[in-house]
Formats: C-alpha cells, structure tokens, sequence
C-alpha cells in the first residue's frame, strides 16, 4: 500500500470532500489546487495488485501524482487542525512540529497515530473499529504501535493492519 492508496481510503472512509481535502492540505501548510488534489487520488496499479484481483490492464497514468511522506503527513497533520482546530503554542515551542515519518515502515503507525488524536478516538474505539474489520487486537498490541521508534515494546503497523483500520473506518463513519 502506498500514501496515495491510503490517502484514497482515508478519504473514502471519512467521505471527504474535495474542497475540504484542499483545506486540509493547506492547513497541514501545502498548497494544492483541487486538480492536484483529485490527480492525486487516481488509483495506481499498485492499488489494484493489493486488492489480488487480476488488472493488468490498468495503465499507470502520467497525471497522477505521487504522494511522498511528508505531503502525507501535512495531509495528517492538517486533517488533526481541520478536526480538532489549533493547539495552544507553549511558550519556547516552534510553529511547525517536526515530521514523524523516518521510513516507509512508521507511515502506518503515525497515520493511526495522528488519526487517533484527529478522530479524538479512546483505545477502546480503536479496538471497536478493528473489530469491526474483523481483525481481533489486544490492548497491549495496539499499545506498541502507539510506541516510539525504537522503544523495546514498539512494533511496527503493516499494511494489513492499517488497510483493515481504514475498512474499519469506512464501516463506522459510512454507515
């Protein structure tokens, strides 16, 4: 799964509009027109080769444009603002957090992560929204993909986990 995919999902999941996804980007500090932004929700071939299904016809398109890390992160970011509005600045604290995403292998954990302050979701509710994708998860396994990088409890979110939160997601919020 890639940051397109899950930026598609996400969106589908929460059923957000165009207009709002432009200003959830520049509140997370990118400018994007409306065009960027549907470009950006094309489905790749990617998309459908996790979904096993046989595509091969699909053609990646020239307009689509990737959604690195940090654009997804802004996106996660501004989504946390356009929910939940502006946080109070501490004296001595800077503007602009610094990014969470290290690697391709933490893009999952601090989605849920950022997802969870957005959505102003218990540990309970996110256990909730597992479950309702199926997935059975202990209290102390989503602990660990709340952890910090490199803490000896920390475990990595894979993509099945988070593709299954997303489907979670679309249940509770669509229904």
């Amino acid at each position: 799964m890639d940051n397109n995919d899950r930026l598609i999902r996400l969106r589908y999941a929460l059923d957000i509009k165009d207009t709002d996804m432009v200003k959830i980007f520049k509140l997370g500090g990118i400018e994007l027109t409306k065009e960027e932004v549907q470009k950006m929700l094309i489905k790749s071939k990617d998309y459908y080769n996790d979904e096993a299904d046989d595509h091969d016809d699909i053609e990646e398109k020239e307009e689509n444009i990737k959604c690195n890390s940090n654009t997804l992160e802004s996106f996660l970011n501004g989504f946390i603002i356009f929910k939940r509005g502006k946080r109070d600045l501490k004296p001595g604290q800077s503007e602009r957090s610094a990014l969470s995403i290290k690697d391709s292998g933490s893009v999952n954990n601090v989605m849920l992560k950022k997802l969870k302050i957005a959505l102003s979701l218990t540990s309970e509710d996110m256990l909730d929204i597992l479950e309702e994708a199926q997935v059975i998860v202990t209290k102390g396994e989503l602990s660990a993909l709340f952890r910090k990088e490199g803490h000896k409890h920390y475990k990595v979110c894979g993509d099945k986990y988070a593709r299954n939160f997303l489907k979670g997601l679309a249940k509770k919020y669509r229904s």
